[in-house]
């Protein structure tokens, strides 16, 4: 092999980079001391550009496309450079392949809840997370700033570097947004459209945009999402003192089918407290009557607060208000041995027997004796 062949050995004639990681942003060209030959050919695919560097200057920057290096297409590197001889010479430069396409595997998250103040609930904690996508918008910018010397710069370098960034701006973003706590996951596609330019004018000087910011979730602490959690369910119930009412009736029946015992003492408790709130309900209403109202209005609804139980062919009738069990012992279906059973009575009781209901046989003649067998004259004589 002769001289000239050995030398022309020594020279590169293609430069390129084919990416098979997909997580590789920069990629320096391992030139190894070789020098570059004059009109040799250099290849930019689609996604990446081509930055020169020489004596640890930035000297051009190529985009896609397929190049012939000659000197006279390299004027800052030629200045740099100096070449006086026909500039056919080759030359030594740093080459570095940087990808301008999206890295979409990037994640973030809140690793302790943000506090912040909300217009509904003050003081709260949320914690977040999502993904985003990155993209060099300035080739130079990342090489200053964060590759520097490294030939191969790669994704899980800068991905903590730039989570610590994002969270350092979303608490701000989402504070001075003015959005409901209960109304972040209703406006979580507005919001992420509004932060991906605010962090991209934050990032700029490091080279990279951010194209595409998504919010997946907001989270509360356990102890806000159980207090959440009752408050929806107090929301289904509706109106509490119609639900409470309805309880208490409920509760008062109960207690009726089981007379004594703790049930006694439960439904007492329970009549007790629907009688105070009825009470409670009906001054209220007439507070809130307008003043000046005609003294010749309807009268107030009469409040019952006596309802009684019977047994009637071995089964439990009622409740009844005191004037429907008159009418029953009118009509013969309540006699003085029905048994009977009240609100305050310790059991069931025939109906004669008790002092409320006396008034109510006064008028009732007794049962009729039983008929004698009449008598035969003849058998006496």
């Amino acid at each position: 092999m002769g001289f000239v062949d050995k030398l022309r050995g020594q020279l590169i004639d293609i430069i390129e980079f084919l990416d098979d990681s997909r997580d590789t942003i920069v990629w320096r060209f391992p030139r190894q001391g070789n020098e570059i030959k004059n009109q040799a050919q250099l290849v930019v695919r689609e996604g990446q550009v081509a930055v020169f560097e020489s004596e640890g200057q930035i000297a051009d920057v190529f985009g896609p496309g397929r190049y012939v290096l000659e000197t006279k297409n390299l004027p800052i590197l030629t200045t740099l450079k100096g070449w006086k001889y026909g500039f056919s010479s080759p030359f030594k430069a740093e080459v570095y392949f940087v990808a301008t396409r999206q890295f979409t595997d990037f994640k973030w998250g809140t690793q302790h809840p943000i506090t912040l103040r909300d217009p509904e609930f003050g003081m709260v904690r949320l914690r977040a997370f999502g993904t985003y996508a990155l993209k060099v918008s300035d080739p130079a910018a990342m090489l200053r700033q964060l590759v520097g010397t490294d030939s191969n710069f790669r994704t899980d370098e800068i991905g903590e570097f730039f989570r610590q960034n994002i969270i350092g701006h979303l608490a701000p973003a989402i504070a001075s947004s003015g959005i409901a706590m209960l109304d972040l996951a209703a406006n979580q596609q507005s919001l992420s459209a509004t932060l991906a330019p605010a962090l991209s004018a934050e990032l700029a000087e490091y080279g990279v945009t951010i194209p595409r910011f998504v919010i997946e979730n907001v989270s509360l602490p356990p102890e806000v999402e159980a207090a959440l959690d009752k408050r929806t369910q107090m929301g289904v119930l509706g109106d509490l003192d119609r639900y409470t009412t309805f309880q208490t009736a409920t509760a008062i029946g109960d207690a009726a089918n089981n007379p004594g015992g703790a049930g006694e003492g439960l439904g007492l408790g329970m009549g007790m407290a629907m009688g105070t709130q009825m009470a409670q309900s009906i001054q209220a209403a007439q507070q809130s009557a307008p003043a000046g109202a005609p003294a010749g209005g309807p009268p107030p609804l009469p409040v019952t607060d006596e309802l009684w139980f019977y047994a009637a062919g071995g089964t439990q009738a009622g409740p009844v208000t005191p004037e429907a069990l008159a009418q029953e012992v009118g009509s013969g279906t309540v006699t003085r041995e029905t048994l009977v059973w009240k609100q305050g009575m310790s059991g069931w009781t025939a109906a004669g027997q008790v002092p409320d209901l006396a008034s109510l046989f006064a008028a009732v003649p007794p049962p009729l004796p039983p008929t004698s067998q009449p008598t035969n004259p003849s058998a006496e004589a």
